[in-house]
């Protein structure tokens, strides 16, 4: 026995042996997935690492189309009265003509399951049992390899989950994994490797390291994608537009205070929020090691790698559960109620700006910069506190879908109808709803003061707001 583990991923055809190996190897690249039938037509391996070293092998075979037919034509290789074993009847097979013609496909599948010490019998649970499903069984069974089933597609409806078990068990294969490649159990890979190390024990401490080691990354990767979230949460609460009086020069970028200077003002910064919050999503797909486009959703929507919703529609934000606060009056009476707090602005104009933010903007909220801002003349936009709610909304539930979804998945992500997100608040998820009514962390609170966090700056505070933040969504 060699001390990597050898492991052949065998079954019908089309039950989903390739997405098996992709959602395990994380790889979205690994072998061809496709909805048609005998798509992989050779063996291919890969090689899972645990801290470095290699601890599996696991070979992609091709479905086994005809086991009926190869199981009679192998019945006929035996005469009357000799008493043959399962390998050798196997090897007899395989130095037949037959093996490289008629039967090409199977005989792959048996050489690979010959050379391996484990199979794993990958299954479609919505399929029925049939005979021909018995007959691929036996032909297994003859290489005197440990098999483990593997229950695919366990969280389509139309599953038969307990008729496959019942089948299997009547078949002495009772040691049975549910991991659907498409939506894995967060334990899905620990139950599957855990189950087959009591079926090989030569290799249980490897397969042991295995497992710690894949729950060492998993936990590091969320912590990753949760930091992610949270530097883009701060950067936004610390992001400011400042708008110069009409007659003023403009300095540094700063622009007249007219009509079409705050038009200006409001236009930048919510490309500045659309900017950064889609660079955050195309990092959390690359962390998670998925494609660009591997996220469309349909109430927090992503085709192409881009939201559809527009984040700035008031009407999202009613469909998120998010409320609309006091910075966030509609229309004119937003514009007079910055005119009253800053001056200096024509009612018209203040009234413009108003129906320009839509109620999604409010001013700067401490009364230092109020007062400095009046005697220069400026006037400056923060990111809205309903905007920042509905960022975090759609980061954590982007995070919750791609922690739930293989890499052999084909239709990008969709969170269906009727979630928490549709529907308002879920007590399945009271951090959600603390995210949408409840006090907005401290952490945001102190980034208001910092404007120079929405840059590359702010040191140990801006550091720890982050790791404060990101705790707070968890």
């Amino acid at each position: 026995m060699s001390d990597i583990l050898r492991v052949a991923v065998v079954g019908h055809t089309n039950t989903g042996k390739t997405s098996l190996l992709r959602t395990l190897a994380r790889d979205v690249g690994f072998g061809e997935v496709s909805d048609h039938a005998g798509t992989t037509r050779h063996v291919e391996g890969l090689r899972l690492m645990a801290d470095g070293e290699p601890a599996a092998e696991l070979f992609d075979t091709p479905g086994m189309e005809d086991a009926i037919a190869l199981l009679e034509f192998i019945d006929g290789l035996v005469d009357p009265g000799e008493r043959v074993d399962g390998p050798e009847r196997v090897a007899r097979f395989l130095a037949r003509p037959e093996a490289s013609a008629r039967f090409e496909q199977e005989a792959k599948v048996l050489r690979q399951m010959l050379a391996s010490d484990a199979g794993l019998y990958v299954v479609d649970a919505r399929d029925p049992v049939l005979p021909k499903h018995r007959d691929e069984l036996e032909l297994l069974a003859a290489c005197a390899r440990p098999l483990l089933p593997v229950l695919n597609f366990i969280a389509d409806p139309a599953a038969r989950a307990g008729d496959w078990r019942a089948a299997l068990a009547r078949l002495g294969l009772h040691a049975v994994v549910s991991f659907d490649t498409v939506a894995p159990p967060l334990d899905g890979e620990r139950e599957l490797f855990g189950t087959l190390a009591t079926l090989i024990h030569g290799h249980r401490a490897r397969l042991q390291a295995l497992i710690q080691a894949r729950q060492r990354e998993a936990d590091t990767r969320r912590v990753a994608a949760r930091r992610r979230v949270a530097e883009l949460l701060v950067e936004l609460a610390a992001r400011r537009e400042r708008v110069v009086e009409r007659g003023d020069d403009t300095v540094g970028g700063e622009t007249g205070g007219d009509e079409a200077a705050l038009q200006a003002a409001v236009a930048r910064m919510r490309e500045d929020v659309r900017r950064r919050e889609q660079a955050c999503v195309d990092g959390l797909l690359r962390l998670y090691r998925f494609r660009p486009d591997d996220a469309r959703m349909a109430e927090l929507p992503l085709a192409d790698g881009r939201w559809e919703d527009d984040l700035f529609n008031p009407e999202t934000l009613r469909q998120m559960g998010v409320r609309l606060g006091t910075g966030a009056a509609a229309g004119a009476a937003a514009g007079v109620g910055i005119d009253l707090m800053t001056g200096g602005l024509t009612l018209g104009a203040a009234a413009a700006l108003g129906a320009l933010a839509g109620g999604l903007w409010q001013t700067f909220g401490h009364y230092g910069e109020r007062i400095a801002a009046k005697v220069r003349g400026h006037r400056e936009l923060t990111v809205d506190d309903a905007i920042l709610r509905m960022v975090a909304l759609r980061q954590r539930a982007l995070l919750a879908a791609l922690d739930g979804r293989g890499h052999a998945a084909l239709v990008p992500i969709e969170l269906q109808g009727g979630g928490e997100i549709v529907a308002g608040p879920s007590a399945a998820d009271p951090a959600a709803d603390r995210w949408r009514k409840g006090a907005l962390p401290d952490a945001l609170a102190r980034a208001r003061a910092h404007p120079e966090w929405a840059l590359d700056h702010g040191g140990q505070d801006k550091e720890g707001a982050i790791a404060e933040l990101a705790q707070a969504l968890l």
